[in-house]
């Protein structure tokens, strides 16, 4: 698989406005899947050119996946005002929708970096999605009492010393989860995985595989 994506800017419409994006796609080779990835908090100078969210994308795209990011509403470009986590899961099942309308017979899988991570479980509640990846979710801040879980294939990766969202929060929650995603903890990983980006990507690469 080639190592240089080919990618393109645009705008999907939204549900509060235009959404700023980018696709990026395997320059060659014939494609697996595609997938939509969510970054991380846009009040806390989340965007889709998040290092962890590009890193995702990354993994995707050097699995033969077009990759879809962007940016919630009122991000960067993107029209609209945040909404505490409400409008941006419309924006995601939006971004999903959009996916699904160019690659109807693929696999759909989704991704997601802390709130774009709990965002992700809530979409992959709402709609069908074929795989999904969730990386150090802010679950207690925007995820909690879920009506159900995700029914596919479902990965969780959390460093042990992150110093925004507890470890122990994570595991407890995923042990209340029946049958439960696989959980991945990356020793001595903290929030924005610095220095363990690859890592990150191998083992979102590894899961995509199986």
């Amino acid at each position: 698989m080639t190592q240089h994506p080919v990618s393109e800017r645009l705008f999907i419409a939204g549900p509060a406005g235009r959404l700023e994006a980018i696709v990026d796609r395997p320059g060659e080779g014939a494609l697996e899947g595609c997938a939509v990835v969510c970054h991380p908090h846009p009040q806390h100078g989340g965007t889709m050119h998040n290092k962890v969210a590009h890193t995702l994308a990354r993994a995707f795209v050097r699995s033969g996946y077009e990759v879809l990011r962007f940016n919630f509403r009122g991000t960067e470009a993107s029209e609209g005002e945040y909404d505490e986590g409400v409008g941006e899961l419309d924006d995601a099942l939006t971004a999903i929708e959009w996916m699904r309308s160019r690659h109807a017979s693929y696999p759909l899988w989704l991704a997601g970096f802390s709130f774009g991570a709990a965002i992700a479980v809530k979409a992959a509640v709402a709609t069908h999605v074929d795989g999904l990846i969730s990386v150090a979710p802010a679950i207690s801040r925007f995820a909690q009492g879920l009506a159900s879980q995700p029914q596919c294939p479902w990965l969780i990766v959390q460093g042990d010393e992150d110093e925004l969202v507890d470890i122990e929060e994570t595991v407890e929650w995923v042990d209340s989860l029946e049958p439960g995603p696989e959980l991945l903890v990356i020793s001595q990983g903290e929030h924005f995985f610095h220095g363990r980006l690859g890592e990150l990507r191998q083992a979102v690469m590894e899961f995509v595989a199986e």
